[in-house]
């Protein structure tokens, strides 16, 4: 009968929709401690999204972690190293969140701290993605997309060198344990890009920037760095994995497409970042996700009515 096949079209529709919501609208974090020391990762959601399951945890050497991401999630992942409790808190030498326990719940990395920083589902539907050092420097860190996307401006960024021996004088923090921004480490509106300096055309390079840029070419220097540190994937498939003192060996094995950078220090020119149209050719030739659930709804509907 007519109104059977209808409400069999119907259940049909509903399964499309919820197999469809539940692949295509979440991302997953894969976050690997590859230094020979624990590591207890901090993450902070960005105003009006919602927190991950979890907000901080510990990661023994060799210990892996996959949080999942809502649509249109934003937010940063950082490392804290050193961390103990005492009789009445948890606390981290660098990269602490002031929650005083292990879970940061909307606590922000105090400075200095290496910053993994997303906007999943943006401008266009595209994902987002950066590691700064506009807050400084406390862990090495690589963030590699894995998907079909993957590839030209959907790459690998990070900053694969130990910079706490190299760090300035002037800029060590704790022992020689973190590397502090020239804002954090001297305050000035000029080092820090606020007030008659808030804007690129008088916030320029300084030499302390420079100094972090000439390590890590792919991560951001200071508050105006976009061109060369913000890159973009196509929403869909993509999920990341954020890897604290990555090796040479898993930046290479991060990246899927043949056409994908495998020596992060080397900068490719046509990854310059120039607006949220980018995408790779498999991105371009892949129709967007809501037409093929256009399409399979529509051969529910034939197959209930046929």
């Amino acid at each position: 009968m007519a109104w059977m096949a209808a409400n069999r079209a119907l259940a049909g529709i509903f399964v499309v929709l919820a197999v469809s919501v539940s692949g295509a609208w979440s991302k997953s974090f894969t976050i690997t401690n590859n230094c020979g020391y624990t590591v207890w990762p901090g993450v902070l959601s960005g105003a009006g999204s919602a927190a991950l399951d979890s907000t901080g945890f510990q990661l023994a050497p060799g210990q892996s972690q996959t949080l999942s991401a809502p649509a249109g999630w934003s937010g940063k992942l950082w490392g804290r190293t050193l961390c103990s409790t005492d009789s009445t808190k948890f606390t981290c030498v660098t990269g602490d969140c002031g929650s005083g326990r292990q879970e940061c719940a909307g606590g922000n990395a105090a400075p200095p701290a290496t910053l993994a920083e997303f906007t999943l589902d943006g401008s266009g539907g595209m994902d987002f993605y950066d590691v700064s050092l506009v807050d400084g420097y406390n862990l090495p860190v690589l963030v590699a997309p894995q998907g079909e996307a993957a590839g030209g401006n959907c790459a690998p960024t990070g900053c694969m060198v130990d910079l706490n021996g190299a760090c300035p004088a002037d800029l060590r923090a704790n022992g020689g344990v973190a590397c502090k921004s020239a804002c954090e480490a001297f305050g000035s509106a000029q080092y820090c890009c606020i007030g008659e300096y808030g804007n690129p055309s008088t916030c320029k390079p300084s030499a302390y920037s420079q100094f972090f840029k000439n390590a890590c070419p792919r991560a951001y220097s200071y508050a105006f760095d976009d061109a060369t540190s913000t890159f973009t994937c196509a929403g869909g498939d993509t999920t990341y994995t954020i890897t604290f003192c990555p090796s040479t060996t898993s930046v290479k094995s991060s990246s899927p497409n043949s056409q994908a950078p495998g020596d992060l220090p080397l900068i490719n020119g046509t990854m310059a970042y120039t607006g949220g149209g980018q995408a790779s050719a498999a991105t371009a030739a892949r129709p967007p996700s809501r037409f093929i659930l256009l399409g399979a709804v529509l051969l529910v509907l034939a197959g209930a009515f046929s």
